[in-house]
């Protein structure tokens, strides 16, 4: 019996199996614990982007592992092959924990093994896959989602994330971190998605909101409200809110603030500000009103988001 079997057809992607294959293939130097036996389970010879694998055994051998990893999925809009999909609910079927790297949780929806239950994948398909398994609670802030014997991660690097996390469960911190040291990655990542998702923008200028988006992207600093919008807009504020629903799906209110975090992202990013003259440059008022948005949205405070993503080139 395989500890981890991998998931191997036509349609994967490369970067999650070999991430895959890297921490779970080999114990880090030091480690005594036992390590997992690994095995690449597919129908035959697959290429998978520029590389041709040969798996270790058929689909079928899922079904005798104790977790079966699913990578990502290349293209959404085509149905996984119903090889594939029968193999992975047969084995959770036969009680192995099953996990899907990015876009790897459209096979796992496929097999209905997200029914009922929360999964996350790339944030650039979360919508997808809400609206085509309406069962499936799509939470699309997080880096993976464990909901004991189904789990699933977000986009490439939060799948490294979602992989350390199984080791963890199985062997404790200290031999998860001694796999994030060999690797040189973080052995935990606060926060989630929203850290790495831009900032909504219309994708054509031709709309009502066409000459207003960017007059008050110019304007974070100032204290906006709906009518100071709607007065330049020349609109009422009832007929600026149906606008801003059509064209950003969102309130003026919320796109505002969604531009004053955006705004303070680079900010954190690529200047030396202290986060009060943040707070000012975007409109928040104060430090703590930034905190508190910054959070609520991001996911980690301003000054962990810093650490994370600083440029380095602003010294």
């Amino acid at each position: 019996m395989a500890d981890v079997a991998l998931a191997l057809t036509e349609g994967m992607l490369h970067f999650e199996l070999s991430m895959a294959y890297e921490v779970f293939g080999a114990a880090p130097a030091g480690v005594t614990v036992p390590w997992y036996d690994v095995e690449i389970c597919g129908t035959g010879a697959v290429r998978v982007g520029r590389f041709l694998l040969e798996p270790d055994r058929g689909l079928d051998r899922l079904r005798e592992a104790r977790t079966v990893i699913v990578p990502g999925w290349a293209d959404v809009d085509v149905e996984p092959p119903a090889p594939l999909v029968d193999a992975v609910r047969a084995a959770h079927e036969a009680g192995a924990r099953v996990a899907s790297l990015c876009t790897g949780a459209f096979v796992l929806a496929a097999a209905g093994l997200l029914d009922g239950r929360r999964a996350t994948t790339h944030w650039a398909h979360t919508d997808v896959l809400a609206a085509r398994h309406p069962r499936v609670a799509v939470d699309p802030d997080v880096l993976y989602v464990d909901e004991g014997r189904v789990l699933t991660s977000a986009g490439k690097a939060a799948a490294m994330d979602l992989c350390l996390h199984l080791v963890r469960l199985d062997h404790g911190s200290s031999v998860a971190n001694a796999v994030a040291r060999r690797l040189v990655v973080p052995p935990h990542r606060a926060g989630g998605q929203a850290q790495f998702v831009a900032a909504p923008v219309p994708a054509r200028d031709d709309h009502p909101l066409g000459a207003l988006l960017p007059w008050a992207i110019e304007r974070l600093d100032r204290p906006l409200t709906v009518e100071d919008l709607a007065r330049q807009a020349g609109m009422s504020s009832r007929h600026l809110g149906r606008h801003f629903r059509a064209v950003t799906g969102t309130t003026p209110l919320r796109w505002l603030l969604t531009q004053r975090i955006r705004r303070a992202q680079e900010l954190l990013e690529t200047t030396d500000e202290v986060v009060d003259a943040v707070a000012a440059a975007t409109g928040m008022g104060t430090a703590t009103t930034l905190r508190r948005h910054f959070n609520r949205t991001v996911g980690v405070p301003p000054d962990t988001y810093r650490r994370t993503f600083r440029s380095g080139t602003s010294r």
